[in-house]
């Protein structure tokens, strides 16, 4: 049976674009118990409201793997775990560009080139910025880079390359950070992000949740998100790594996960929020729910270190449930 206090914040939020639910509101939400089925109702209306069926698919490649010297307790590509993963320095261009227009004609709206470490050198910054003249020039797809840390100079030189979007994830809450990092500060990742925004790229800024997090420390990502205005939100599944120091958490449930979608599409309504890592291993055949649980963008194919299913599984279930692709979702 419906809540009336999510009833009445439901409305509120799909009546009033300038209405927003209260850290206070979305803590208890989150922790009520057998309150998902519900959320996902409520969050599938406010995603509608701001979205109407329209999701966008991005796709990623691993253009630089390994070797990274950040200790995230959950990373594969950690110079601190020993994974066995395989390791290589920045693809050449070819390489990159080829990629994008295989994930093109699979389905993808978005391609993001991603690199390990905590930032790039100069000249793989030129590398990065001819891959993308060459991906507008042969794709409509729209270009989005995950480098690491950022300045101002190669932020800007990014943006007259071309790309769109910059990803930059937070990974957790503040409060919970140094349980998952040690070797930069949370402010690090801010500045990039506000660095990115200043320069006239949407940034792209979510996390990993299943690090062993509260219920109150999702919600205050969520909030932080918010405050910084960020474009799109991924939300990430933990899916343990053997010989990384997160080897051994549980995975969470799959309504545990779902509920954790609607709770970030309550706080954050008219943000773009996609699924990525994660959601084969933790929804299995709840994958389709992502959508009605507030979600309205999905990354297809593999992952960094890991494997997707195929995109044509989830170019199928996007069409199941009578969504429609749009590259401005």
């Amino acid at each position: 049976m419906f809540d009336k206090i999510l009833i009445s914040i439901t409305e509120k939020i799909i009546k009033d674009p300038g209405y927003s639910i209260s850290y206070e509101d979305a803590c208890k939400l989150s922790v009520a118990r057998n309150n998902a089925v519900d959320l996902i109702i409520c969050a599938n209306k406010i995603r509608n409201r701001f979205k109407k069926n329209n999701v966008f698919t991005c796709s990623i490649i691993n253009a630089k793997s390994g070797r990274c010297s950040e200790d995230c307790a959950f990373c594969a590509q950690s110079a601190y775990h020993k994974t066995g993963i395989e390791t290589y320095p920045l693809s050449d261009v070819e390489k990159m560009v080829n990629n994008s227009m295989l994930m093109e004609k699979a389905g993808a709206t978005k391609y993001s080139m991603v690199t390990s470490g905590h930032s790039l050198s100069d000249g793989e910054i030129d590398s990065i910025g001819h891959a993308t003249e060459e991906i507008n020039k042969k794709t409509d797809l729209s270009v989005c880079a995950s480098l690491g840390q950022l300045t101002d100079t190669v932020a800007i030189k990014l943006k007259e390359k071309g790309v769109t979007t910059y990803h930059h994830n937070l990974e957790t809450a503040r409060s919970y950070f140094y349980q998952v990092c040690t070797t930069h500060e949370y402010d690090e990742d801010i500045r990039t992000i506000k660095i990115a925004k200043s320069a006239g790229l949407k940034v792209c800024s979510g996390g990993i949740l299943g690090l062993g997090e509260t219920w109150a420390q999702r919600v205050e990502l969520a909030f932080f998100l918010k405050e910084l205005a960020v474009d799109s939100i991924p939300i990430n599944f933990l899916n343990p790594i053997p010989g990384t120091r997160m080897e051994n958490r549980s995975l969470l449930p799959p309504m545990e996960a779902l509920k954790c979608i609607a709770i970030f599409r309550f706080i954050n309504p008219d943000k773009s929020i996609t699924i990525c890592g994660g959601r084969e291993k933790i929804l299995g055949d709840f994958q389709s729910w992502i959508f009605m649980a507030g979600a309205n963008g999905v990354m297809i194919g593999n992952y960094l270190t890991t494997k997707g299913r195929s995109a044509k599984m989830d170019m199928d279930m996007i069409r199941e449930m009578g969504l429609d692709i749009c590259r401005g979702a």
